[in-house]
């Protein structure tokens, strides 16, 4: 009698374990596959672009990290090898000055970094200029503002879709 109620105990319990792991929609109801949105452009990301910015280590003295990913459209697949074009108004140099802009390749993740000087306001606003603009995907502009000028990073974060 000791025995058969351990095994039901032990049944329950991984039954209880599997349920919790993979919550009843495995049970109950039929995985469904959400698609990955693509990013638009936003109102202003284009201003002051220079098309074919060189690829650098880093833009002037650094001090500021310009982060984010890249993924494709629908699945959501990091993107590796994809030029991201950067440029700010910074403590350097406005962001229509040739020297305030660059360009970056992502990582196998599909992750980019960047470093440059640090990010001032123009406009009122603190904000970086991003731009995908490589061709296998549709181009896209990014404007992205910080939330205080004396934030030393900025994130952006672009999903393609193919051309």
């Amino acid at each position: 009698m000791t025995t058969s109620l351990l095994i039901n105990r032990r049944g329950l319990l991984t039954a209880g374990g599997t349920i919790l792991a993979t919550g009843l929609s495995g049970y109950l109801w039929p995985a469904i596959a959400q698609e990955v949105s693509p990013t638009r452009s936003m109102r202003g990301g284009a201003n002051n672009y220079r098309p074919g910015a060189p690829i650098v280590e880093k833009i002037g003295g650094g001090g500021f990290w310009m982060t984010g990913t890249v993924r494709r459209a629908g699945d959501g697949a990091p993107l590796a090898g994809q030029r991201i074009q950067i440029w700010a108004h910074t403590t350097e140099g406005h962001e229509r000055d040739p020297h305030s802009h660059g360009a970056t390749l992502t990582d196998d993740n599909g992750a980019f970094r960047l470093e440059m000087p640090q990010i001032v306001p123009a406009f009122g606003q603190p904000h970086g200029h991003l731009a995908y603009d490589s061709g296998e995907f549709e181009t896209v502009f990014l404007r992205p503002v910080m939330s205080s000028a004396k934030n030393t990073s900025l994130e952006a974060h672009f999903v393609l879709q193919p051309v």
